[in-house]
């Protein structure tokens, strides 16, 4: 199994930054592609952004140029950077793993509130 802790989440304000990050354990070597999804009050979960195992990376067009992920091997853990964030970016954020020839782990979830 895979187990994904989520931490980093909060109130910011618009235009501020917040960083999410995401620790792997477990049954590492079945992953091989990591990410970020979101899911609003009323809305459906929606993909942030993917990286590969190499360490290439997708975004949702809503959140390019202003959301980076980035992964740090050694200590397993992959982070969500947040900047120039607007209120439409105030959801739960989820961190997954997609893991080979099993179902998706996912991490509980961290709290992004965008507000003045």
């Amino acid at each position: 199994q895979v187990q994904l802790v989520e931490s980093g989440g909060g109130l910011v304000q618009p235009g501020g930054s917040l960083r999410l990050s995401c620790v792997a354990s477990g049954r590492l070597s079945s992953i091989y592609s990591m990410g970020w999804y979101r899911q609003a009050p009323g809305k459906e979960r929606e993909l942030v952004g993917t990286i590969g195992s190499g360490g290439s990376t997708t975004y949702a067009d809503s959140v390019k140029g202003r959301f980076t992920i980035s992964r740090d091997n050694a200590k397993n853990t992959v982070t969500l950077q947040m900047n120039s964030v607007k209120p439409d970016d105030t959801a739960v954020y989820y961190c997954n793993a997609k893991r080979i020839l099993m179902a998706d782990a996912w991490g509980q979830g961290a709290q992004v509130t965008v507000s003045s």
